[in-house]
């Protein structure tokens, strides 16, 4: 039997989402966790692959089970096992051919900069800054990623493709907090982090808009700015195809 979940967890003092050996990450837990109840071994496919430090309010895993338990109770057990920086908050019956990756339609990441005071409380959950960013030029610059395009300077590690579509992104401001909301079907390797650091090396004026159009058109030469602290990021939804 094939379930869909929703999974939440505060990603800081994880090593990312995808299993490695000996090290602790969500998708072990998940699967440690699930392999108890189903006193087999279960393996999980997720949505995203979120970096060290990335946290997630609504990632989403499949997996199959070999025993059949009523949902309610199923969630319960589940997060009684779990440590208490993972939560399983929604879970569902689907069809055998769902696929958490392979399914996704769109993704939604949001990125929190603090610009007030530095506060110690908020280390693990924003990108704090002492630089007074203009914002308007950060949007004006934001646009330049709009559409389709080669992020090879913009992703960390090797891939046979790096084209990709962003459709959106879009600013909030208030209460000396600026959050940045990336809508797209797949962001790799750093991608959102690095395209953030870009957009605060225009909003500190450090950079020019054309400086970033180079780096984004020129993806045959290698360019870097700032990649933008993983505690800022969290992953908030993801939508699939029955679900427009």
């Amino acid at each position: 039997m094939r379930y869909k979940a929703i999974v939440s967890y505060d990603g800081s003092d994880f090593n990312g989402f995808q299993r490695l050996n000996n090290t602790r990450s969500v998708q072990k837990c998940l699967e440690d966790a699930l392999s108890i109840i189903n006193k087999n071994k279960v393996l999980i496919k997720g949505a995203s692959r979120t970096d060290k430090g990335v946290h997630a309010l609504h990632q989403v895993i499949s997996f199959d089970m070999d025993v059949n338990v009523p949902i309610d109770r199923f969630i319960k057990a589940i997060n009684k096992i779990l440590p208490d920086d993972i939560r399983i908050n929604k879970l569902d019956i689907v069809n055998n051919n769902f696929h958490a990756r392979y399914n996704v339609y769109q993704k939604t990441y949001v990125y929190k900069i603090n610009l007030g005071e530095c506060d110690v409380f908020k280390n693990r959950y924003y990108f704090q800054t002492n630089y007074k960013l203009d914002v308007n030029k950060m949007i004006e610059c934001s646009k330049v990623f709009l559409g389709i395009h080669n992020f090879k300077n913009f992703v960390s590690g090797y891939r046979d493709n790096y084209k990709a579509k962003i459709d959106s992104i879009d600013f909030k401001y208030a209460n000396n907090e600026l959050i940045l909301i990336f809508k797209g079907k797949s962001f790799y390797k750093y991608m959102v982090r690095n395209i953030v650091g870009a957009l605060f090396f225009v909003g500190s004026g450090r950079r020019s808009i054309e400086d970033i159009k180079i780096m984004l058109n020129n993806f045959d030469n290698n360019y870097s700015f700032y990649t933008a602290p993983a505690s800022g990021l969290y992953l908030v939804d993801i939508k699939y195809n029955d679900e427009l």
